[in-house]
């Protein structure tokens, strides 16, 4: 079984995804009951920089661990590509 770097972080991980998924859950009552529409779009953007700071956790992760790695290995222009891939798929939603 492959070990990545997150496996650090996954505690935190896991509880800013279960964040998330509670924000999910009450927006979806504010929905639901017919809420104020920048009431419901505060949320989205909370959960928003809530799924954010994912990201730069899992991104910091990967390089710090695999891109690293690569490096130090002389074989860092596959996971460079990734990574940049990455990034531009982030950054763009």
């Amino acid at each position: 079984m492959i070990l990545y770097q997150y496996e650090r972080d996954k505690e935190n991980l896991i509880a800013r995804l279960k964040r998330v998924e509670g924000q999910v859950k009450g927006i979806m009552r504010m929905v639901d009951d017919g809420r104020y529409c920048p009431d419901i779009l505060q949320q989205v953007a909370a959960m928003t920089a809530a799924m954010d700071e994912v990201s730069l956790i899992l991104l910091r992760s990967h390089i710090d661990g695999c891109v690293r790695g690569a490096i130090e290995q002389r074989e860092g222009d596959g996971p460079i590509d990734d990574l940049i891939t990455v990034v531009r798929q982030v950054i763009r939603r």
